[in-house]
């Protein structure tokens, strides 16, 4: 995991660099980022909003919100790709960009302003078609079944038995495996897929993931080969927080499409 910075512009790009050694089996295909939804109406007012039903049409994100995600996104323009506003011409061709969103309120909002902050950015190097959020529902919220609506002091309660055993589903809240398992899966689809519209064997993409506290810490642990019970001890994704997913081998592993037979 890499926390969002200057130093990320210098992190392993996802295709190997001739002669470096490294085989296509050491990493994954794309370069991954997450994206936590800004500041939204739900954490102001403390409450938990996890139901599809209410989460996709209430609880947007606030004015604090909208700002922070401007930010990430014009620190994501400058550091990995590149380009600030008014910075004149690129020295390198820019690669694809895909960005999944949950289509919760919160987070449609966060991937639309991130896409349309890089748009207005990168309005002299790229279509206005570029920079399109995809909703992902595979990237929605963790449910928290009967806490839904209450206050958001109560995900402790969630966290104190994933700690226990990550399969259980306490107050009919979604499982931590269960969520891994769905983040997981999304990768493992991308993983399998030439996202810049090339052919099996296309270049490589970077691909932002915008979703939210739960979701992210979970596929973090995908990344790190760990244990989905462990989720609350990786480092936390504040509001509008950017943070480059590098996998280690044993994410690697769990992660990477199957090969073909």
């Amino acid at each position: 995991l890499k926390p969002f910075g200057a130093r990320i512009a210098h992190s392993a790009s996802a295709s190997p660099r001739e002669g470096s050694g490294i085989k296509m089996t050491d990493r994954l295909r794309h370069r991954y980022f997450a994206l936590r939804h800004g500041e939204s109406e739900a954490n102001v007012a403390g409450i938990i909003i996890s139901d599809p039903a209410v989460g996709t049409v209430k609880y947007g994100l606030t004015e604090v919100g909208f700002a922070g995600v401007r930010a990430s996104a014009e620190a994501f323009a400058a550091c990995v790709l590149g380009v600030t506003a008014g910075g004149g011409a690129l020295v390198a061709p820019l690669p694809h960009v895909r960005i999944h969103a949950s289509d919760f309120k919160r987070t449609a909002e966060t991937a639309q302003t991130f896409a349309d902050t890089l748009r207005e950015i990168l309005k002299d190097h790229c279509s206005e078609e570029g920079f399109v959020p995809i909703p992902t529902v595979e990237l929605r919220e963790r449910y928290f079944g009967e806490l839904e609506g209450g206050p958001n002091t109560r995900y402790d309660d969630i966290w104190d038995v994933d700690r226990q055993d990550a399969s259980a589903e306490p107050c009919s809240a979604e499982s931590a495996e269960g969520v891994r398992s769905r983040t997981g899966g999304l990768v493992r689809s991308l993983e399998s897929q030439s996202l810049a519209g090339d052919g099996k064997d296309g270049p490589s993409a970077i691909v932002v993931l915008v979703s939210h506290g739960d979701a992210l810490q979970l596929l973090q642990t995908a990344f790190q080969g760990s244990p989905a019970g462990v989720h609350r001890s990786l480092p936390h994704l504040n509001p509008a927080e950017l943070r480059e997913l590098v996998p280690t081998p044993a994410g690697v592993d769990l992660l990477r499409a199957p090969e073909s037979s």
